[in-house]
């Protein structure tokens, strides 16, 4: 529809009555051709990325004893990269010790995970915006990339005042008082890169701001500070899809038929799926009861599956060994949200189809089930994202805490920060994060 000239005129008067991060952004270029106004006051921005776009490197000591003689190939031979480039992994037959190499051991006494004997694993590049890398062929924009170029048309630099964290994705955040070595190092790490950032930039607090399993770790990061380093630090949290605690359908299916956010050439997701069972993130944020409730998740001719029904599903998986790690570390997250208590933007899309049941009619579970679609955003189911948003604004309001919900139609999971709609979306809040 066009705009009249009348209105036309108006806009520039109109511009000049919002806050000014926010009106330099939606202003017409002043700099070169499809950029932005850049900010004039920023604050540094901490990017925690999605599941599939940290890296991880490894090294193998004389502790190591591979199943096959050409897995310890490099034993001795320093750090190598393990999962940067999927096409690596295929063409050097190296697949069986990627798999290998990249399992957990859960120890019960200690209730936490750890390498395989004679593994040695690390994130590297941490601090960096670019520190991640896609490993889907043709998918250059996802892993922040196009966001962070946005924002670099804004004014950000790596380094200066953007930076990145990315994280081991095989373990998961714990609760409280629960034991995570992995944890404990990397939510010291964020917790000195942040400080880090503050001081480089004149003492002006961070933003965070997280997509996907990125927005829940950068919430569980914020839920292991005090409330007074909170104040001091955190400017505000921007939520970008985040994986939510009262979980999602796919995270069940993953269990079942393997992962879907570990994408391999010529492997299949089944083939993955003893490899993924090991990881403590492969059963974080399994769809909760209180807000699941007594749907079927799971349905076969003989039994159909809740979200009550972890035990005996866990069991049907021939997956026993995942309960006690499951009662002990996840059970407990499931049952309370805790809110971050800072300034919070949670941005999701709705409207999207996504799977909400899971039919493996024959109870063969070797087999990819086919789907019953509900709403949400492909991936997070939106019974799920509204209950996350709702607690999330409950809590923030008892506390006279600014919190926005933020639903954009039609963005898909991975989309949302990479279609040119809901970016500028995103983009907007980022830069209104910074009044």
């Amino acid at each position: 529809m066009a705009i009249h000239t009348p209105l036309l005129r108006l806009l520039p008067l109109l511009l000049m009555l919002l806050p000014s991060p926010l009106r330099d952004y939606l202003s017409p270029p002043r700099h070169e051709p499809g950029g932005h106004g850049q900010l004039e006051a920023r604050h540094p921005i901490i990017i925690f990325p999605g599941f599939s776009c940290s890296n991880l490197e490894a090294r193998l000591t004389d502790d190591y004893t591979p199943s096959l003689p050409h897995c310890g190939a490099l034993k001795g031979k320093g750090w190598f990269p393990l999962s940067t480039n999927p096409w690596d992994l295929v063409d050097h037959d190296y697949i069986p010790c990627f798999e290998e190499q990249m399992s957990l051991v859960y120890d019960p006494v200690l209730n936490d995970y750890r390498n395989r004997p004679g593994v040695e694993t690390r994130v590297p590049n941490f601090g960096s915006a670019y520190g991640f890398s896609i490993k889907i062929d043709g998918a250059t924009e996802y892993c922040f990339i196009k966001l962070n170029k946005e924002l670099e048309a804004l004014g950000y630099r790596d380094g200066d005042t953007l930076f990145g964290a990315p994280y081991d994705i095989r373990h998961a955040p714990p609760l409280p008082g629960q034991p995570s070595e992995v944890y404990s190092d990397y939510f010291s790490r964020v917790k000195d890169l942040v400080q880090h950032a503050s001081e480089k930039n004149g003492n002006k607090s961070a933003i965070l701001v997280g997509h996907s399993f990125g927005g829940m770790i950068a919430q569980e990061f914020v839920n292991s500070t005090t409330q007074q380093w909170r104040n001091r630090f955190i400017k505000h949290m921007v939520l970008i899809s985040p994986t939510p605690p009262t979980g999602l359908t796919e995270v069940v299916t993953n269990l079942a038929s393997g992962p879907t956010v570990i994408i391999l050439p010529k492997v299949s997701a089944i083939a993955l799926r003893p490899m993924w069972r090991t990881f403590a993130s492969s059963i974080l944020s399994m769809p909760s009861p209180w807000v699941f409730g007594d749907k079927p998740l799971i349905i076969t001719k003989h039994r159909n599956y809740t979200a009550y029904d972890y035990s005996d599903f866990l069991t049907a998986l021939s997956f026993s060994n995942g309960l006690m790690p499951f009662m002990k570390r996840v059970l407990p997250k499931m049952m309370r949200i805790y809110a971050p208590m800072v300034p919070t933007t949670y941005l999701n899309g709705i409207g999207v189809q996504t799977p909400e049941q899971e039919v493996y009619m024959d109870g063969n579970f070797d087999v990819a089930p086919e789907h019953v679609y509900g709403d949400g955003d492909g991936s997070i189911n939106l019974v799920s994202i509204l209950a996350f948003a709702n607690e999330l604004h409950r809590q923030h309001l008892e506390n006279n805490i600014y919190f926005n919900f933020i639903k954009i139609e039609h963005a898909t999971h991975s989309g949302i920060i990479v279609s040119d709609d809901s970016l500028k979306i995103v983009i907007a809040e980022i830069v209104r994060a910074n009044w």
